[in-house]
């Protein structure tokens, strides 16, 4: 059979990785496939000598539409990222009949329904599993894998970058400002860190992760977002301190109410496994009805380890192109059809439990004073920890751990606790996910 021609656009970190791929594992991949796999076509913005690829046997462009308009391109791989000209450039390489295998988070995200749709009308592919979580096969765990189960909820690191962070903060007791600046010393955070440590580029991949779970539409725009960049080591130390670690966690879970679908800093209690992944590395913790919690973990991104599901999306794809449209696993998971019109929850709406610390006076009756207001807000106290005050000081860190409870009221309770007289400043609040 002709061998696969496969274009390339993007020769940065993941799509060198991809070629490196491909051409070194050229004999395994074609065993597997019952075909050769070629980089027919490549385009970047800037084409170097450095390239990997060989300029006799792939045409190299500056014109990043030159390859999705190729007539002998069989599957165009979009490895430049944003979701501007990359969506154009994946809407006219459907429209041209080509499959698409992307590593774009943000595209699937933002413009999954269009782009899904287009390729259906088509008939085409659109393969996304390096968009999620880098070499960690958890689109496909979830899609084909777990297929038999209810999902219930997804509690996952899908940012290295902020678990980078948050794991030097606690292992060496430096704060946000100086580890974000190592991070980006080490080539782990952009120059602007800000879809990282905010909580965005988790935002877009646990966008992804629920319309797999739970049949719904990509809706990434009612996801809660809430970033690192206030976490201390002071709630580093008292998290410890009371059995927990503190992670960014991408949460989705299916209640009675509708879809949770919230990212944020999370007290995790220190005995999962979860809490332990450390570092750059991912891990996405999966509850289904019959399996019961499933773990996934490895490398969520980095040059090959992104290349593995960029190079295993173009296999698949292989082995199915000629399939009719019906005998191939849905884009989403779910038949067209079935999908469902499933309520996102609000962030107020969430049930939950709470880490709060505050700065109160170290004098007689302020912490039954607190503890009553929680109670006319009713929520329940679960743990107290009192700090003794600092040589000189007359106030103390309180902290409190709530058990479970719905954000409205504890927005309630936060703002009566801040107006006692006896309590200063603001109170700090930090979700907590048991994950059992």
């Amino acid at each position: 059979m002709d061998a696969v021609k496969v274009g390339l656009l993007g020769l940065g970190t993941v799509g060198t990785g991809t070629a490196t791929v491909l051409t070194r594992n050229a004999e395994e991949i074609q065993s597997r496939v019952g075909r050769a796999i070629e980089i027919s076509r490549a385009a970047s913005r800037s084409i170097t000598e450095q390239t990997v690829l060989n300029p006799s046997t792939t045409k190299l462009t500056t014109d990043l539409f030159d390859v999705v308009n190729d007539p002998e391109v069989d599957i165009v791989v979009e490895l430049i990222g944003g979701d501007t000209l990359a969506k154009d450039l994946v809407m006219k390489a459907i429209e041209n009949g080509k499959h698409v295998v992307t590593a774009n988070k943000a595209l699937i995200a933002v413009h999954g329904p269009e782009i899904m749709k287009a390729a259906a009308e088509q008939g085409v592919n659109v393969c996304y599993e390096a968009a999620v979580a880098g070499g960690i096969p958890i689109i496909k765990a979830i899609r084909e894998g777990l297929a038999a189960n209810k999902i219930q909820w997804i509690a996952g690191i899908i940012n290295g970058t902020g678990n980078f962070i948050l794991t030097e903060m606690r292992d060496k007791g430096s704060d946000f400002a100086d580890v974000l600046k190592e991070a980006q010393e080490l080539g782990y955070a952009e120059a602007d860190p800000t879809f990282d440590v905010e909580g965005i580029d988790a935002a877009h991949k646990l966008t992804i992760l629920a319309s797999l779970a739970f049949g719904i539409e990509l809706q990434f725009e009612k996801t809660y977002t809430e970033g690192i960049s206030k976490i201390t080591t002071e709630d580093m130390k008292y998290a410890e301190e009371l059995g927990y670690r503190i992670k960014h966690l991408g949460i989705t879970r299916k209640t009675d109410k509708g879809i949770e679908l919230r990212v944020h800093p999370t007290l995790i209690p220190e005995k999962r496994l979860i809490a332990n992944v450390d570092g750059v590395m991912n891990a996405v913790l999966v509850q289904g009805d019959a399996v019961g919690p499933t773990l996934y973990y490895g490398a969520g991104a980095g040059a090959e380890p992104t290349a593995s599901a960029v190079v295993a999306d173009i296999i698949d794809t292989v082995r199915t192109m000629d399939a009719p449209l019906n005998h191939k696993v849905p884009l989403l998971g779910f038949q067209n059809n079935a999908m469902r019109d499933t309520p996102i929850l609000d962030i107020e709406e969430v049930e939950t439990a709470y880490y709060l610390r505050m700065i109160a006076q170290d004098k007689p009756g302020v912490l039954a004073e607190v503890s009553d207001t929680f109670a006319k807000n009713s929520i329940s106290i679960e743990a107290v920890l009192q700090k003794e005050p600092a040589s000189g000081e007359s106030s103390v860190h309180l902290i409190m751990l709530t058990q479970k409870c719905i954000e409205s009221s504890v927005n309630q309770a936060i703002k009566a606790v801040e107006d006692l007289a006896s309590v200063k400043g603001d109170v700090v609040r930090i979700r907590v996910e048991h994950l059992g």
